[in-house]
């Protein structure tokens, strides 16, 4: 379902802006020092539209750094009339707000930890009606689209037009390569849903390792994302917080110099019309699967009536072991990815034993 919200782009909260957007910045405004010379050498790259900085940080336990509170804005707001460019930190509620509006901070931007709270996000969202200013939504921890859409909507309702996505991924218990789980898909159905809506990629905090920046930034720049949030720091291995993740304004230039932005469309006649011929064999191609899906299911429920009149249950492990086995070596042969595989066979395999499940348990009627 399609969700229409009154929004403004980017292009047009940040002018001198081009695609991709960059916004960089410490994780922690630490000092006035950090602060200011960090901002300092992202704008001698030329390439940094906006500056961020964490100033009032939420930690999972006590103890560690939790941000220089309103004394840290002076510091930001320091470095936006040392360079020119605007800035933005996080808030999470009201009195954050109020002391950003105070002392000049042009867009803000709701973390991953207040997403997740509706509460929260409406104290934040009443405390700005009435008020003209850019406001970035970080996609909440776990990964819920309604969520996200949900903060958005809280914003927008308060008349709040200047908004945009912030992806940063998702906690998970498995562990991976990333910190926080891509999961590009939640993305991708949030830009469906929402078209219009510019979405702003943060490497850092999905990658949770400096050495992965560039992967994931040019991942979600071919995903037609508007821009990224990357974490810079002029000494990232001393820095106070999410040390890691960050990198220096020097490697910031580097990895942007390294990406490679691509558009929507072309004008060439040649791509369009070999465009529109290969995605007619893609048609054709779904037609048949769906096609071929709709027969399966229909001998599935054949299935499942005749392990009901032989009272055989419905989960049979060592056939579908055997399904699993067979397949996903097939798939390999035809040169499918076998996570891939294995994640279609088991949606196939839950849509049948549903089938089988409501014809087991299915009632006769009684003449």
């Amino acid at each position: 379902m399609k969700h229409t919200l009154q929004l403004e782009s980017i292009s047009k909260w940040l002018p001198t802006a081009s695609k991709p957007i960059i916004i960089s910045g410490p994780c922690s405004a630490e000092t006035e020092e950090q602060t200011i010379a960090t901002a300092k050498q992202l704008a001698a790259t030329g390439k940094v539209h906006a500056l961020r900085a964490g100033i009032w940080k939420p930690r999972t336990r006590p103890g560690q750094y939790e941000g220089a509170g309103e004394e840290g804005l002076k510091w930001l707001i320091a470095a936006k009339k040392e360079t020119g460019l605007p800035v933005t930190t996080e808030v999470a509620n009201a009195a954050h707000v109020e002391a950003c509006l105070k002392a000049g901070v042009d867009i803000l931007w709701v973390g991953a930890r207040t997403t997740v709270n509706p509460f929260s996000v409406q104290e934040v969202a009443d405390s700005l009606k009435g008020v003209d200013i850019p406001v970035m939504v970080k996609n909440p921890i776990n990964p819920d689209l309604e969520l996200w859409i949900g903060a958005l909507e809280r914003l927008n309702k308060a008349g709040l037009t200047k908004l945009a996505a912030i992806h940063r991924g998702f906690s998970s218990f498995e562990k991976g390569p990333f910190r926080n789980a891509p999961m590009w898909d939640m993305a991708i159905e949030l830009k469906t849903r929402i078209p219009e809506l510019d979405i702003i990629c943060d490497p850092s905090h999905i990658s949770g390792n400096r050495e992965l920046i560039s992967f994931i930034s040019q991942k979600a720049l071919d995903l037609d994302m508007a821009g990224l949030m990357i974490e810079s720091h002029i000494n990232p291995d001393a820095a106070w917080s999410d040390a890691k993740q960050q990198v220096t304004p020097a490697n910031l230039g580097k990895i942007i110099d390294g990406l490679v932005v691509r558009t929507v469309s072309s004008d060439n006649k040649t791509f369009k019309d070999t465009l529109s011929i290969l995605r007619e064999q893609i048609d054709q191609l779904d037609d048949e699967i769906m096609s071929k899906m709709a027969a399966r299911m229909k001998i599935s429920e054949k299935i499942g009536q005749y392990k009901k009149e032989n009272g055989v249950t419905i989960l049979q492990v060592a056939r579908w072991e055997e399904i699993i086995q067979t397949r996903i070596t097939l798939g390999k042969a035809m040169g499918l990815n076998a996570d891939f595989t294995s994640d279609l066979l088991k949606l196939i395999h839950q849509e049948s034993i549903q089938i089988q499940t409501k014809v087991m348990n299915k009632v006769e009627e009684r003449v």
